[in-house]
């Protein structure tokens, strides 16, 4: 089946048709390095990894795009309100990025650009656009002409008429004030750049447009980003990258944001989760379910409960895994998916109907254990693997294989406790003394463990909170 996926500007699900055979080009915005992560700047960048497994999966040759905004108004500012270099700002947050990505198991990208090291390509993107008609300088900044490029806005459905353009300090010269500044003068003070027309620094539009004709030339597949940058980031990166002579991207996705009582996650309004906090909090692996699994255009409203949830949904695919690795050793991941979960991922990335077939393989393999049928056990969790390979959460993956559950550093010590508890139960079930049996496991599932009869004996686990 062909891959298919939403395309924001046909404002419909669009068959996938590559513009070279076999291989797909991805340019997703990336991280503005002014704080640290939250799980909603998060989310992003996980949805385009599970887009880039697929593809992977499906056989293409992925080329993936990854940049860093590492200058910005916002870096800027936190620049003078901190008395900290600019440069050192954008570097630990880049950082901190890095590390939340790969604490929920993203593939790295094929090549992750600073805006600043392109500044080169951007000064011949606006000579080019100043030569076409399309830019002009003044007062030493240069502002791309809206009304030179006939197809501006048709990504967000506007009407030019009725546009009112984010400005910023300084912006002087404008010719229409719905123009957009691609370069910014020098500020006393503020990191610049030379120029033909001036020191100054980019404006946030043409750093992607630059960034993404070097990397990926003058068309790609898949542009990507969350659907706050319909407009004006993406609208004007598309203005810019067209007015200076490139097709661009064919396919544009957006993801959906995740939500706090209604609101968009954002540092502004005070109700962001930052990452570094959150992985201290829950196991990465049960992080990257929650925000993974519902589809990536649906908007993810934050609680704990939603989170304790997804705990304890992925506990319940989790366990059939191990119960069968402990029965029948080491199982290799099926070479293809179930059928069925491929058509789900083929229309428009649909996790949560592939998630659907995971957890009735799960039920199947556990009544497989049930009625001692290793061998469609092994087969079951065979496929499971396969699939949970392609959502990234196959908790049997060496990056998952060191993850710290709650109080990995006291597991010896509990251990040695709960086999104490569970050496009395035991010595209660042989002499028939079911009462005693039962209140020690009861008191025991209390406490938040969980007690599971094997054939090889008691084990314990770890509850949902």
């Amino acid at each position: 089946m062909t891959i298919r996926l939403y395309d924001t500007d046909a404002r419909q699900i669009r068959d996938f048709v590559p513009l070279t055979a076999g291989c797909v080009s991805i340019y997703l915005c990336g991280a503005t390095v002014q704080a640290a992560p939250h799980i909603g700047h998060i989310r992003s960048g996980l949805n385009f990894d599970i887009m880039r497994r697929w593809f992977d999966y499906r056989g293409y040759d992925v080329t993936f795009i990854r940049n860093v905004t590492d200058i910005d108004d916002k870096i800027i500012k936190k620049s003078a309100e901190q008395g900290r270099p600019w440069w050192a700002i954008g570097y630990e947050n880049e950082r901190a990025f890095n590390a939340g990505y790969d604490a929920l198991g993203c593939l790295p990208p094929t090549y992750e650009p600073r805006a600043t090291g392109h500044i080169t390509e951007m000064v011949e993107m606006m000579r080019g656009l100043i030569e076409r008609g399309h830019a002009y300088e003044a007062d030493g900044n240069v502002y791309f002409d809206v009304r030179s490029y006939e197809g501006y806005l048709q990504l967000s459905n506007q009407d030019l008429d009725d546009l009112r353009q984010p400005s910023g300090d300084g912006e002087t010269g404008k010719r229409d004030q719905r123009d957009f500044a691609m370069w910014k003068a020098a500020k006393p003070g503020e990191p610049s750049w030379e120029t033909p027309w001036g020191r100054g620094r980019p404006g946030w539009h043409l750093e992607c447009s630059a960034m993404a004709h070097k990397y990926l030339g003058t068309a790609f597949d898949i542009h990507g980003g969350g659907i706050d940058l319909i407009f004006p980031h993406h609208e004007n990166e598309i203005a810019q990258a067209k007015a200076f002579g490139d097709e661009f991207a064919k396919y544009w996705v957006h993801n959906g944001w995740v939500t706090m009582s209604g609101e968009k996650m954002s540092k502004s309004l005070g109700n962001s989760v930052l990452v570094s906090e959150m992985v201290k909090a829950w196991r990465p692996i049960v992080l990257r379910y929650y925000l993974g699994t519902p589809h990536y255009r649906s908007m993810i409203e934050y609680s704990e409960e939603a989170m304790r949830e997804a705990e304890s949904a992925f506990a319940r695919i989790e366990g059939f895994v191990q119960r069968v690795v402990e029965k029948a050793g080491p199982v290799e991941a099926a070479a293809e998916v179930p059928p069925a979960f491929a058509e789900a991922m083929d229309d428009d990335l649909g996790v949560p109907q592939a998630l659907a077939i995971v957890h009735t393989t799960v039920r199947q393999g556990n009544s497989a254990l049930a009625a001692d049928d290793k061998e469609a056990a092994v087969a079951r969790l065979a496929e499971v693997r396969a699939m949970l390979g392609v959502l990234g959460l196959d908790p049997l993956d060496p990056h998952w294989a060191g993850e710290s559950d709650r109080g990995e550093d006291l597991h010896g010590v509990v251990d040695t406790l709960v086999r104490l508890v569970l050496d009395q139960r035991q010595s209660a079930r042989e002499r028939k003394d079911w009462p005693a049996a039962d209140a020690i496991r009861d008191q025991l599932n209390q406490s938040g463990l969980v007690i599971e009869d094997s054939p090889t004996g008691p084990r314990w686990t770890l509850g949902p909170r």
